[in-house]
């Protein structure tokens, strides 16, 4: 993730709940505004409501389905939340997209949108001076036992190695 100014985060469900397994939902509290869709917001109410207490995160209304967003949900299997949070990520296209699940990166890519996912918040920290490099290599090391995102060993391996050269 470059860290070019984003005035705009649009969330999908999967980084706040996976955030806030790790105990690090406070590394997005630096963008300006965090935009939640209902849908998604209902989503994580139902999966983690502890993710959304207390927090700085507008609930927004995504309005009606970009018709593009339609095309690509039917193609791509996306989920409500997802859609709502795709549609607004077309409107405001300076606005960073954050989202762990493949298909709907894929979607919000066709849109040439910034997209990043909880590994790139992890890893950013590091840069902002949000988490030391160890704390970022340990958080790493524990999303399989402390958080429900689903990540192939291998990918996980990647990014820790990337880190522990990177950031010596």
């Amino acid at each position: 993730m470059t860290d070019r100014a984003v005035d705009l985060v649009i969330a999908d469900a999967g980084p706040l709940i996976h955030l806030d397994e790790l105990c690090c939902l406070d590394l997005l509290f630096d963008f300006p505004k965090v935009w939640i869709p209902e849908a998604v917001w209902r989503e994580v109410e139902t999966h983690r409501p502890i993710a959304l207490a207390d927090l700085p995160f507008i609930r927004v209304e995504a309005g009606p389905l970009d018709p593009r967003v339609a095309t690509l949900a039917r193609t791509l299997t996306l989920h409500h939340g997802e859609r709502e949070a795709l549609t607004l990520t077309a409107r405001f296209p300076d606005a960073l997209f954050l989202t762990d699940d493949t298909a709907a990166r894929l979607a919000a890519q066709t849109f040439t949108q910034r997209v990043h996912g909880t590994l790139g918040l992890l890893v950013r920290a590091i840069r902002r001076g949000q988490r030391s490099r160890d704390q970022v290599l340990d958080l790493l090391r524990a999303i399989p036992e402390r958080s429900s995102l689903h990540i192939r060993p291998s990918l996980l391996h990647e990014v820790v190695a990337q880190v522990e050269a990177a950031y010596r």
